[in-house]
């Protein structure tokens, strides 16, 4: 096993080495075999971890709950409004005592402008590892559950264009967590990268100015365009979901208003046959099936939707064998 990492937070891609990525990676590999193979693999026997939930979750929390038992451990699985926090307890006092009960804390609070800086506090105090499990800025599990699976299905990924594109989804502004993630993250893994989007949908100007320096530094190539037929021409991967435009405005109802100007943001067979032939479709889901794609892609041939979602207990298996003591 790797030990370098022992104790590490993980709050944004960023923040890790991409040896240190590729190491993840390579563990995660790993104990999917071990699992195919029903190999017993109790690195964490005894261990706790602490799942703090400030908003509802289905994979996430499924990934790690499972993966800790599979890994000898336990999860715990809070809500603020079963503990202290409710009640105006800080994240000091909170990380201070848990850091002793257990050995790792993730957490999910996607509240625009609290979540980030909440788990940057915690992790100020904690003595544990902490893992983002999504904030109001980035979504890391999901996003190397996504390296992994183009690793898987692509192989060398140098010169490979994945294009991360909006899509329309009504009723609800959903985080721009994840095209954050991934328009960072995967430049340093020489994909060149589209970031197609309506006009008022622009995502933190520092976060894409921190995906133009990945893209230098790994001679990849980083473009923004507002034409989703035109960012979809030769694609190898085409990862398509909505984001509300909280870089705009954080005004939700403007933001609903500005969604339903662009209900032709969707992923259509149509649209999949500007992709390469063996291009593969991607969603973190939740989809809004049949509004922001057709049902012929997301079960059609290009989609690895399931196998992306199967990626992330591996990937958080990985996460916490390689993090936790």
């Amino acid at each position: 096993m790797y030990t370098g990492l022992k104790g590490k937070h993980l709050i944004y891609e960023q923040d890790w080495e991409k040896e240190e990525i590729e190491a993840l990676l390579d563990m995660a590999l790993d104990l999917k075999k071990m699992r195919a193979l029903k190999q017993s693999h109790k690195y964490l026997d005894t261990r706790t971890l602490f799942l703090l939930f400030f908003e509802e979750s289905t994979r996430t929390r499924n990934a790690f709950e499972t993966g800790i038992t599979q890994l000898g451990g336990h999860a715990n699985y809070l809500i603020p409004k079963l503990t202290q926090i409710d009640h105006g307890e800080g994240p000091k006092d909170t990380v201070e005592v848990l850091s002793r009960y257990g050995e790792g804390i993730g957490i999910r609070n996607t509240t625009w402008g609290v979540g980030n800086r909440y788990m940057r506090e915690l992790a100020k105090y904690s003595r544990i590892p902490v893992i983002n499990l999504q904030c109001d800025l980035f979504h890391p599990t999901q996003s190397l559950a996504d390296l992994l699976t183009l690793k898987e299905k692509l192989g060398d990924l140098r010169g490979k264009k994945f294009v991360m594109s909006w899509t329309y989804a009504p009723k609800y502004v959903r985080p721009i967590s994840m095209p954050q993630s991934l328009i960072t993250l995967m430049p340093r893994f020489g994909l060149d990268v589209t970031l197609a989007h309506p006009p008022e949908f622009f995502l933190m100007p520092e976060i894409v100015e921190q995906a133009r320096e990945n893209a230098r530094k790994a001679g990849s190539r980083f473009e923004i365009v507002h034409d989703m037929d035109e960012a979809f021409q030769d694609a190898d991967v085409i990862y398509a979901k909505s984001w509300g435009a909280l870089a705009y405005t954080q005004d939700e109802p403007t933001i609903l208003q500005l969604i339903e100007k662009y209900p032709g943001w969707k992923v259509t067979e149509q649209g999949m046959q500007l992709t390469k032939e063996d291009s593969r479709y991607m969603h973190c889901m939740p989809i809004d099936r049949g509004i922001e794609v057709e049902n012929a892609v997301a079960d059609g041939s290009h989609s690895v939707i399931y196998d992306e979602a199967e990626n992330r207990l591996h990937i958080a298996k990985a996460i916490m064998a390689l993090t936790m003591e």
